[in-house]
């Protein structure tokens, strides 16, 4: 169902991505999970390999590839032979290219060959107790100093958020405007700056995910991104990759799923004959192949649009709707069918399951999804008269 997708470069990059995975990943991903985090080491091993920020200009170290496919690969190979806790992409995708795009040359320069080399770890601090998806909600303040501005507040939820070196952190620049806040880039060992508990979760057990705290945290002008008023766009104008990188890693998720599934019921026995005899289990893999491939084909129209710079929020949204909702019934079904091994946390599938559930709420939940593509189709009861034509399929 991927004809065209890729090219011979593109499968030349994957077989030296799975060597990297299987060498340097997945022989130590056990290990992760069971401490909570990943080793920083391995961030240093993926820049080696130059798997990491791809896309950069080569005049801060990267390799100038902006094909979004390669990054493609790399979500796939890592959820195939690494683990789902390891978010290189977040790196990678999700926060550089703020540095990228809004950053002065000063900033590119002083940030992002280390984050090329992977000795500079990056995270990203948007979410804090009352404000998830509504970023309006968000209560902490950086209030304007003169040559710095003093932050205050805290976040919660966030990835790498024990080993991140660098955050891209949003902040109210005045309390009276609901939507006006900036972007403010706070480095590990600044004054006041400190770091809660490594949060337990329900999946994802490698990746750090921790409360990220600010007291009174000096943060020089010289670390401001963009326009410290346009914040909230800046959030809404990166949004689309970030659901689009989402949808790349639930429809790897689902795909494994299947197959580790596939193996496991043509080899046990039930009644003297395989689980996969039964017509019932074969009419099941018959519905999730359909399902898998509907939405990998519809991620990878989305991954060509965006390398075209055609994605459109609306259109991430359907991407990362669909392939979360179909990536949860994938490894719900495929636990089902391994039965008791399904439940026993030595078997994959267990890990799978746990990790998915998350996949369906963040990056916005599959409920603020429908909420985005319904007003997309004209439906926005905000806007009653929506005109002719409203709805029609783009």
């Amino acid at each position: 169902m991927r004809q065209g997708h890729f090219d011979d470069d593109h499968e030349i990059f994957r077989e030296a991505t799975r060597r990297f995975f299987r060498n340097e990943i997945e022989p130590h991903a056990e290990a992760w999970r069971a401490q909570g985090q990943v080793d920083r080491e391995v961030y240093r091993k993926a820049g080696e390999q130059g798997l990491l920020c791809m896309f950069l200009d080569p005049a801060y170290g990267g390799a100038g590839v902006e094909d979004f496919r390669y990054e493609q690969i790399v979500i796939e190979e890592n959820f195939r032979y690494g683990d789902a806790g390891l978010f290189l992409h977040l790196h990678s995708r999700l926060v550089a290219p703020y540095i990228a795009v809004l950053g002065t040359e000063e900033q590119k320069q002083r940030y992002l060959p280390a984050c090329v080399r992977g000795e500079t770890i990056l995270g990203i601090a948007m979410t804090e107790t009352g404000a998830g998806s509504d970023l309006a909600g968000m209560r902490c303040r950086a209030e304007d100093r003169g040559d710095h501005y003093l932050l205050n507040g805290q976040k919660t939820y966030i990835s790498n958020g024990i080993i991140g070196d660098l955050f891209v952190v949003a902040a109210r620049t005045d309390p009276t405007v609901p939507r006006q806040m900036g972007l403010f880039l706070v480095e590990r060992g600044m004054e006041g700056f400190s770091r809660g508990r490594r949060l337990k979760k329900m999946g994802l057990d490698a990746q750090d995910t921790a409360e990220l705290f600010f007291d009174n945290v000096r943060v020089p002008k010289a670390n401001v991104l963009g326009d410290p008023k346009r914040g909230f766009y800046y959030l809404m104008q990166f949004l689309a990759e970030e659901r689009l990188l989402g949808a790349c890693t639930y429809v790897a998720n689902a795909q494994v799923a299947f197959d580790v599934t596939y193996d496991f019921i043509r080899e046990r026995k039930m009644f003297g004959q395989t689980v996969a005899d039964f017509q019932v289990n074969r009419f099941k893999m018959a519905d999730m192949r359909t399902e898998i491939d509907v939405a990998q084909v519809f991620v990878d129209s989305c991954v060509r649009r965006h390398n075209a710079g055609q994605l459109t929020a609306d259109m991430a949204a359907r991407a990362k709707l669909f392939a979360s909702e179909v990536e949860g019934r994938v490894v719900d079904e495929c636990l089902q069918l391994h039965g008791g091994a399904g439940y026993m946390e030595e078997y994959a599938i267990s890990r799978m399951y746990r990790n998915a559930r998350v996949s369906r709420i963040f990056a916005g939940s599959s409920e603020v999804m429908r909420e985005i593509i319904a007003r997309s189709i004209g439906l926005d009861p905000r806007k009653k008269d929506t005109g002719p034509g409203a709805g029609k399929a783009s």
